[in-house]
């Protein structure tokens, strides 16, 4: 069997297992990402986010995490919901309402990665979902699957945005996609005016200590003053950015149970700020609001009420 067919195989079970996209880039050194990087990081958009600073070549190079890389394979995994919390609750991103997705998307991945073993062969790889020193973004623009909006979110013309990134680093040689070549934002700066802390410092750079999800979320102190009255009812992550952009009247709603929990969507304004450590636990078990703690989160819900 020729690699032409391992794709088309290694496409197909990845669209039965639920992904919306999947493409293949060759795995190679990121050079033209590397001074973008670089220079995102010299100037501090990182935050508190250390760990960014960490394995800089492992980020631009898929030799370092997989000895013998020879594809990248892009997928996209959909959390899109039209569900609504509660008019007057606080507000949390779509992504974060039901079971934490680096576990399910994981699970995915590990299959897929299974079945490249049952029917191609001893193929050596890694699953990565965000939780590595992988370049999902650059990735997935040369795998086809889209293009880098203003919003620094990776775009996709039948998709919109609201879907996860996951890599499998393999040394298997398959036959590359056609990078995605063009950039539809065009004149578009609808991300950039409603950005509620102007985060989005110019087309497709995000301060990240600015970002909201970076102060809900990845930030360990007190938020700062300055952000007092800018926080538009977050206290986990942001949606503002994709909500607004006109790509994303192509979302459908995902199929996923585990991107479901029902008590989340019902608690009310009076839930939030009543909320003990004994029902944070209980309610949010296994999901990503866990990341920043309780503590973090009654961080939030107090810097809202201020």
């Amino acid at each position: 069997m020729d690699s032409s067919k391992y794709k088309s195989l290694i496409k197909a079970e990845a669209t039965r297992l639920g992904f919306i996209g999947c493409g293949v880039a060759k795995a190679q050194f990121l050079e033209s990402e590397a001074p973008r990087l670089e220079s995102w990081l010299s100037n501090g958009m990182q935050g508190q986010m250390g760990y960014m600073d960490n394995y800089f070549d492992l980020r631009l190079d898929p030799s370092k995490l997989v000895p013998g890389a020879k594809s990248v394979v892009s997928l996209l995994y959909n959390y899109y919901t039209e569900e609504k919390q509660l008019a007057d609750a606080p507000k949390i991103s779509k992504y974060a309402r039901g079971r934490d997705y680096h576990k399910v998307v994981k699970a995915k991945l590990k299959k897929l990665l299974q079945f490249i073993h049952s029917t191609i062969g001893d193929v050596q790889g890694r699953a990565f979902v965000d939780s590595a020193p992988v370049l999902e973004r650059a990735w997935a623009v040369r795998s086809g699957l889209g293009w880098v909006g203003k919003n620094a979110q990776v775009i996709s013309p039948k998709q919109g945005s609201f879907f996860f990134l996951a890599e499998l680093i393999i040394d298997l040689e398959l036959p590359p996609d056609p990078p995605f070549a063009t950039d539809h934002c065009g004149t578009c700066t609808a991300c950039m005016d409603a950005c509620p802390t102007q985060a989005i410092v110019k087309p497709n750079v995000v301060d990240g200590s600015r970002c909201i999800s970076y102060l809900t979320i990845e930030l360990k102190e007190a938020i700062p003053r300055a952000f007092k009255g800018k926080m538009d009812g977050w206290a986990f992550g942001c949606d503002v950015c994709q909500d607004v952009c006109p790509w994303n009247r192509f979302s459908n709603p995902h199929t996923e149970p585990d991107f479901t929990r029902p008590e989340l969507l019902q608690m009310t304004k009076a839930d939030w700020n009543e909320l003990t450590e004994e029902v944070f636990d209980k309610v949010f078990d296994g999901s990503p609001l866990k990341r920043p703690d309780y503590d973090n989160i009654l961080r939030n819900l107090r810097f809202l009420e201020e």
